[in-house]
């Protein structure tokens, strides 16, 4: 059950996006009960994530999902009070985050505050291939200063209204249990990203994709010093060289015929 928000501050929507996370939901909901209404949009799985949040205390609302820009968006819309902490699922609130948000509440001296994220993967704290402190989008803001483009397939884009301002404590993200997940997240966000280099009318090609996942892999491990991560900083620049090629190796082949081979009378 939700905690009673502190007096002296405004109330706080936190809110997290989901898609077949019942595996990761309940540590997410449980980190953040503690503001005046916890939202989790989901966009219709099928593994049980909307129930186990309900059960939880959380407030499920139900979006298709078109676009990551459009989505966070609806997100932002739905929620309740004017103040909004955005989490993903596969991320948690510490309590030296929900202290720093509860001091920044308080006492406002910026609209759009960045969240680092201290990352765990293969069993270990990430603190280089540029997962440290890895400041994706400002995650505590008013709802009026943060926009997203809703054309955006994936890694939304977004402008924000006001003033930044940079927390210093950490939330967390586990962003894979298994290997099994990260491929599966960079198969669905090659596609994705494949979508947009079309409708950004950008050009693909093989070579394009060997070179673009070449110099992803470069920037993580050896610019990033991914190398210092150990197994696990490879296996990053690794998945970030496979979902960069084949984002350009997906949208070079889109337009191939993949269905049937040529009769019999058309080979050469």
């Amino acid at each position: 059950m939700m905690q009673t928000s502190l007096v002296n501050r405004p109330k706080l929507t936190a809110y997290i996006i989901t898609f077949n996370e019942a595996d990761k939901i309940t540590a997410a909901v449980k980190s953040v009960l503690w503001a005046d209404e916890v939202l989790v949009l989901d966009s219709n799985s099928t593994d049980g994530t909307a129930q186990i949040a309900t059960d939880l205390g959380a407030t499920v609302k139900q979006i298709s999902f078109t676009t990551f820009g459009k989505l966070r968006n609806d997100a932002i819309s739905a929620c309740q009070h004017d103040w909004v902490f955005s989490l993903d699922a596969d991320e948690r609130c510490t309590s030296a985050a929900r202290a720093e948000i509860e001091q920044a509440l308080a006492n406002p001296q910026a609209d759009a505050y960045w969240v680092p994220r201290r990352n765990w993967f293969m069993g270990r704290w990430i603190n280089h291939s540029g997962w440290y402190p890895d400041y994706r989008q400002p995650q505590l803001f008013r709802k009026s200063a943060l926009i997203f483009d809703d054309q955006e397939e994936v890694h939304e884009s977004f402008r924000i209204v006001g003033k930044e301002g940079h927390f210093k404590a950490a939330i967390i993200q586990v962003p894979y249990q298994n290997l099994e997940q990260l491929v599966h997240k960079m198969q669905r966000y090659s596609t994705l990203g494949a979508r947009k280099l079309e409708r950004c009318g950008k050009s693909a090609s093989m070579s394009k994709a060997l070179g673009h996942g070449l110099w992803a892999f470069i920037r993580i491990y050896f610019i990033r010093r991914g190398f210092l991560d150990g197994w696990a900083g490879f296996v990053l620049a690794l998945g970030n060289f496979e979902g960069t090629f084949y984002r350009y190796a997906k949208a070079t082949t889109a337009k191939l015929n993949w269905s049937t081979p040529p009769d019999d009378h058309e080979r050469k």
